[in-house]
């Protein structure tokens, strides 16, 4: 692969020294690789392999929402906690209700649904259907 460089040990602590700098100073994931000249993902393996793989403050969090919101666009640390809730209550409830259904199913044998959903995406399908 041309323009694929492999970083030594020496080059990348510098490097992730840096971006703990500017993830202090509130830079998004994009404007710290951008400006380290790694990508995302790399940032990110370099972290992990450092030890530092996840977002420990609501500050990482929020530059990780910003990650995907665009960065441009900077967050309220309290909203990108509420929007990490809502995605877990959300995955919560699409459980419970795959749940609900195999249990009617089982106490109902001749229930409308014919097959049920396997998983989070078929539960979505079907109830995009109805």
């Amino acid at each position: 692969m041309a323009g694929r460089k492999r970083h030594s040990k020496p080059e990348i602590e510098p490097k992730l020294e840096r971006a703990d700098t500017l993830a202090a100073s509130g830079h998004t994931q994009i404007e710290i690789a951008k400006a380290l000249g790694i990508s995302v993902m790399t940032l990110h393996r370099w972290r992990k392999a450092r030890g530092q793989s996840g977002p420990s403050t609501a500050e990482d969090i929020s530059s990780d929402i910003a990650f995907v919101h665009g960065p441009s666009r900077r967050r309220d640390p309290r909203i990108a906690e509420l929007e990490l809730e809502n995605a877990r209550l959300r995955r919560l409830v699409t459980n419970l209700l795959l749940e609900q259904m195999r249990l009617e199913e089982e106490t109902h044998p001749e229930s409308k649904l014919q097959t049920l959903p396997r998983d989070r995406d078929d539960l979505l399908e079907l109830m995009a259907n109805r």
